[in-house]
């Protein structure tokens, strides 16, 4: 293995492998060598986060940063949707009256960035404009419908492959079965990325590794709680710095081809969120009367329905959280039977053909962890003089485009698109709106 590069990213996820691609290529442009990028992983490509992700791309977000960040890694999605796995069939908002103010913010704020999207409101209105798409639609109590025209989903492992192959073509080196140790400083600069295979010497390091933020963040010799001032002036003086949240996901074993719209074409993504009662699917009993949120699509990679629900915070704190094994591979985060009666209990509220369908959940370890922010949005900064850090707070697979931006920061194009995403927001107190959904990502 090179005992230096003059680059080096840390992570093989999608992250990590964007970065390469577009590093590579802007190298290459300037009569440089796309081989002066190493990626390393301790694993393998898509091995973590990226890898178990269901792969919805959206631009669906309260926040104005995030809306425009996303409008261009949608761009990016659908630049090569073959070598991606990227299919473009659109993403649906529904959600009770609680938030149709943060929907039709959405709305206006898509529309004024030019983001195509069609804004429906009012019960009536919205469950008509629901069954003309889907005849067995059920969900009561929707008073707002945002139907994204662009947007949809990807096959995570077949879209990482895609991105490897571009990224290689480029010239850039990928090594993975790599661990990281530790890293050499010397007054804040990262002269060396020592790993069990031997000490690499780089100029740049880039961080993209994750849920495993928190450890290389400590080599970075960075503090696990920060001051944090909010919006109001409020300095909170002790906040953790990385948050673990349990992501839940799975897949009903029904045949995508019989989740299809009305004219039996490719439906788009759904999200609903809903303040309506949520009651068992097989004995009635009730699950919860607090608003709740449900994402699902048809996939074939999957052979069936693959969708999820709002994280579970993991309440220890970060230190104390086992990120390996990861994924499905984990003996404590994948998902258990809350979650599978929650989800196939509100398909079943949402549709009727979901109805009855519960043992066919498909019964294997499902599920990961992300490490958030304290504000769960983004950090994408550099850390002392030479290491950039991505750090997504688990909204990293659909932000495809950070990797273009990334690369131009380093090769010293400052981006406005992420100016909004600096670790100084907690000390200034700028930090991102929240809205009123039930997940922390939005």
């Amino acid at each position: 293995m090179s005992q230096h590069a003059r680059f080096v990213i840390i992570g093989a996820g999608i992250h990590g492998l964007s970065t390469a691609w577009h590093l590579a290529r802007r190298l290459r442009a300037a009569g440089g060598n796309g081989s002066d990028v190493l990626v390393l992983d301790k694993t393998a490509i898509g091995a973590g986060a990226s890898g178990v992700a269901c792969g919805v791309v959206r631009n669906n977000y309260f926040q104005p940063a995030m809306r425009e960040l996303m409008a261009h890694s949608v761009g990016v999605w659908e630049s090569d949707p073959e070598a991606f796995a990227y299919h473009g069939v659109g993403y649906i908002q529904a959600a009770p009256e609680v938030m149709r103010a943060d929907v039709e913010q959405i709305y206006a704020e898509q529309q004024a960035i030019g983001y195509p999207s069609e804004l429906v409101v009012g019960e009536q209105a919205c469950r008509e404009y629901m069954t003309a798409m889907f005849s067995d639609w059920k969900a009561p109590g929707i008073t707002a419908v945002l139907h994204e025209k662009r947007g949809g989903y990807a096959n995570n492992v077949a879209s990482l492959k895609g991105l490897a192959a571009k990224a290689e073509a480029e010239g850039v080196q990928i090594r993975t079965g790599v661990r990281v140790t530790d890293l050499t400083l010397k007054r804040g600069r990262v002269f060396a990325i020592e790993t069990d295979q031997g000490d690499i010497s780089c100029e740049q390091l880039i961080v993209a590794v994750g849920p495993w933020i928190r450890d290389i963040w400590s080599m970075l010799e960075m503090p696990d709680r920060i001051p944090v001032t909010g919006p109001d002036g409020t300095v909170h003086p002790d906040r953790p710095m990385w948050t673990y949240w349990a992501l839940q996901e799975g897949v009903l074993e029904v045949d995508p081809n019989t989740f299809v719209d009305n004219g039996g074409g490719m439906p788009p993504v759904l999200h609903v969120d809903s303040d309506q009662p949520l009651y068992d699917d097989t004995d009635g009993s009730l699950i919860t009367d607090e608003l709740w949120g449900i994402y699902y699509k048809p996939d074939f990679s999957f052979g069936g329905v693959q969708g999820g629900a709002s994280p579970v915070e993991v309440r220890r704190p970060a230190g104390q959280v086992e990120v390996d094994p990861y994924g499905p591979h984990s003996p404590e985060f994948t998902v258990g039977d809350d979650f599978v009666r929650m989800w196939t209990s509100a398909l079943a509220h949402c549709h009727g053909r979901f109805e009855g369908t519960r043992a066919l959940y498909r019964d294997e370890p499902s599920g990961g962890i992300g490490a958030f922010t304290p504000d769960s949005f983004p950090v994408f900064d550099v850390v002392g003089e030479n290491a950039y850090v991505i750090a997504d707070s688990n909204h990293g697979y659909k932000m495809i485009g950070v990797g273009e931006l990334v690369a131009g920061e380093v090769m010293g194009e400052r981006s406005a698109l992420l100016e909004p995403f600096r670790l100084s927001r907690y000390e200034t107190g700028e930090l991102h709106p929240t809205s009123h959904s039930p997940f922390p990502w939005s």
